[in-house]
């Protein structure tokens, strides 16, 4: 019996890893697992995540099953849009 193990993100030539580029490539309708978020796109800690959730400054995810949630691209995208707004003032 062989054991799968999660593969490592992989880097591009321009060192940009997989996770991010398929955030790119996703419909803004699409949706991402935390561990494709974390820390590709979103450079936090899983408790921090979960913590801004909680308290309303980071969208909340959706529940696709009993034990499966995951986060709308078009929310992350509109909260990072929002997140370098707020940093460039």
């Amino acid at each position: 019996m062989s054991l799968q193990t999660k593969p490592e993100p992989t880097s591009s030539a321009g060192g940009v890893s997989s996770n991010r580029t398929t955030f790119d490539n996703l419909p803004d309708s699409g949706y991402l697992r935390q561990a494709q978020l974390i820390p590709d796109v979103v450079p936090i800690s899983s408790a921090t995540l979960w913590r801004k959730c909680k308290d309303g400054t980071f969208p909340r995810p959706v529940k696709l099953s009993q034990r499966v949630s995951a986060w709308r691209v078009g929310d992350i995208r509109n909260w990072l849009d929002t997140q370098s707004k707020v940093g460039a003032t």
